[in-house]
């Protein structure tokens, strides 16, 4: 399992809260993912989502986190053990993640690490545009929150 970070953006900050790489392969293989899986996480200013969230969804506001899927997981698909799976890259903007987190009831720490959940579970196929997929989505995080963090995870709000 290959997982990039990139700090461009907070770097200090973003270490004293959390493992980043343990969060991310703990998600990658709770949630059935390949062993060759290769995943980046970008951490970025609010100037710089807000430019991605403009030029690939022509949405022209900030978000807190964007997930670009690259391969794509099928259980049929054959992976060849040197090959690489890629499973495509995550941008999460720090200054929304720490603004938003008081909206919800939760520390900096939770809400980088449901930001950073949230992302890897698009990136393995889940949406949230319907109820009932919102709900599932809903559950894996919080299901694999609490198992990182030995400890229940709750959210009050729905929206992510």
């Amino acid at each position: 399992m290959e997982i990039t970070v990139n700090y461009d953006y907070r770097e200090e900050d973003v270490r004293a809260l959390l493992d980043v790489e343990a969060l991310a392969a703990h998600v990658i293989r709770e949630e059935g993912m390949p062993e060759n899986t290769e995943v980046s996480i970008n951490f970025v200013t609010e100037a710089e989502i807000h430019e991605l969230n403009r030029e690939y969804r022509d949405i022209d506001a900030p978000t807190d986190v964007l997930s670009f899927e690259c391969d794509g997981y099928d259980d049929d698909m054959p992976l060849l053990d040197d090959m690489s799976f890629e499973l495509g890259d995550i941008v999460i903007s720090v200054d929304r993640a720490e603004k938003q987190a008081p909206e919800y009831g939760l520390s900096f720490s939770d809400e980088m690490s449901l930001l950073i959940t949230h992302g890897l579970l698009h990136l393995c196929g889940y949406d949230h545009m319907e109820d009932e997929e919102a709900r599932e989505m809903e559950e894996r995080e919080r299901a694999h929150l609490s198992s990182f963090w030995d400890r229940p995870f709750m959210r009050s709000s729905a929206d992510v």
